[in-house]
C-alpha cells in the first residue's frame, strides 16, 4: 500500500512570519498537532504543538509577538506519496516522529501521514510495531 492511499489530503499551512498564536489557533481549529510551514511555494519546516509548548510557552515568550520561525523545526523530514506505508513506518521509527509531511516527486506538499493513518490501514504488523516502539523511546537528542 502507498502513502497516498492512507494520508490526510486536507493540509493547511502557516508561514514563518505568522505568530505562534495564529499557529496554535489553527491547530485547535483543525484538531491537529502539526502544521507545515510554507514560504515562497516551498516547505521550509514544521511546527508542532510540542514546539509551541517547549520553545514558546515554557520559555515565557508572548504568543502574539513570537513568530513561527522562532519555534519551528527546520530541516523537514518527509515521505513521498508513492512510497510504501512500510517505508513511512520505518522512517517514523528511525526519526522518532508520529507524523510526516507527504510530498509528490516535484517536492510539493500533498498531505500529512500519521502513525494513526498507518495503523488503521496497515496490513503488515511488524513495521507498525517497530515504528510505535521506536517513537515511544526517549530520544537521545530532541529535534523538536
Amino acid at each position: 500500500m502507498k502513502v497516498k492511499d492512507v494520508m490526510s489530503h486536507d493540509v493547511r499551512l502557516v508561514t514563518p512570519n505568522d505568530t505562534v498564536e495564529t499557529a496554535a489557533r489553527l491547530m485547535a481549529e483543525l484538531d491537529v498537532g502539526i502544521l507545515p510551514i510554507g514560504e515562497n511555494d516551498r516547505l521550509v519546516g514544521i511546527v508542532t504543538d510540542r514546539d509551541i509548548t517547549i520553545r514558546a510557552a515554557a520559555s515565557g515568550k508572548s504568543p502574539t509577538e513570537t513568530t513561527v520561525r522562532e519555534v519551528m523545526s527546520p530541516g523537514v523530514k518527509y515521505v513521498f506519496e508513492d512510497e510504501s506505508t512500510q517505508e513511512a513506518a520505518r522512517k517514523m521509527a528511525d526519526l522518532q516522529v508520529r507524523r510526516l509531511p507527504v510530498l509528490n516527486r516535484a517536492k510539493r506538499l500533498v498531505g500529512i501521514v500519521s502513525l494513526g493513518d498507518l495503523a488503521v490501514r496497515e496490513v503488515s504488523v511488524k513495521p507498525m510495531a517497530h515504528a510505535i516502539r521506536n517513537v515511544s523511546q526517549p530520544a537521545e537528542t530532541h529535534a523538536h
